[in-house]
């Protein structure tokens, strides 16, 4: 459960908005737990996170021994078809211990059926839920909320990209950024009002080999929508002015999703 902190002076809302854990000033001891600010000024606490990494493998044919083979492990995630590659696929795996992508993933990987698949390491993306600063329920924002979207039933269509923010982002003060990334939360809570399109945004900071800052994943029924989330991303600030790279994409439809 979280818990609520018992010191004030925890990190603020406008600082956490950059997806740090950073301690505030004047604290004297590092913690690395997620926290965020209810409404009444109560600070919660929760050190749990998920971890989410995409593998993308060609030369694959017959799905279903994939299919067993995930089930037989117990694999939680979800294996897509890849759009833009008519022997692709991309297997989403969800853990919270890094320790599972090493040990039960790895020796899951290097046996068969996806031993003989090639491997595409320029889809690879790895990343970690995190909190922004006033979610009132950390419990639901960095364990249930991602996991049920990645798991929906419903989201049949997914697309998964990383990104970097430009230098020129972290020089501008806390309001400003917080303005910023208001108008892309404005976007996506539109999408998802509607039933169109859900996010899951994990922080990847020193976790990607091309040195990206986040993963951003996209899930609904329909694909259209989720590339109308991108288009819209277009025009605020943040994309226009403030990142430095932002892709490859990974598109592609589930084959297969864990129950939870």
């Amino acid at each position: 459960m979280a818990t609520a902190a018992p010191r004030p002076d925890a990190t603020s809302g406008a600082a956490s908005s950059r997806g740090d854990s950073a301690v505030s000033d004047g604290l004297s001891e590092l913690d690395l737990r997620e926290r965020s600010r209810t409404r009444d000024g109560e600070t919660r606490v929760l050190d749990r996170r998920l971890f989410m990494q995409l593998l993308a493998f060609g030369g694959a044919g017959d799905l279903d021994p994939l299919r067993d083979a995930l089930e037989t492990a117990g694999v939680r995630g979800a294996l897509y078809e890849d759009v833009n590659d008519a022997a692709g696929v991309a297997l989403l795996s969800i853990s919270e211990q890094p320790e599972f992508f090493v040990d039960t993933l790895r020796s899951l990987l290097r046996r068969e059926p996806f031993a003989s698949l090639t491997a595409k390491p320029e889809l690879t993306m790895f990343g970690r839920t995190y909190a922004v600063g006033y979610e009132p329920d950390l419990e639901e924002a960095l364990l249930e909320r991602p996991r049920a979207r990645a798991l929906d039933p419903t989201h049949r269509w997914a697309i998964w990209y990383p990104l970097r923010r430009a230098g020129s982002f972290e020089q501008l003060d806390a309001a400003e950024q917080h303005e910023i990334l208001a108008e892309h939360g404005r976007i996506g809570m539109a999408f998802g009002r509607a039933g169109a399109a859900t996010d899951i945004r994990l922080a990847c900071h020193g976790l990607d080999r091309r040195d990206n800052d986040f993963v951003i994943g996209l899930c609904g029924a329909e694909l259209f929508p989720l590339s109308k989330v991108v288009q819209a991303m277009r025009g605020t600030r943040q994309t226009a002015l403030h990142l430095s790279s932002l892709g490859p994409f990974f598109v592609g439809r589930v084959a297969w999703q864990s129950r939870s």
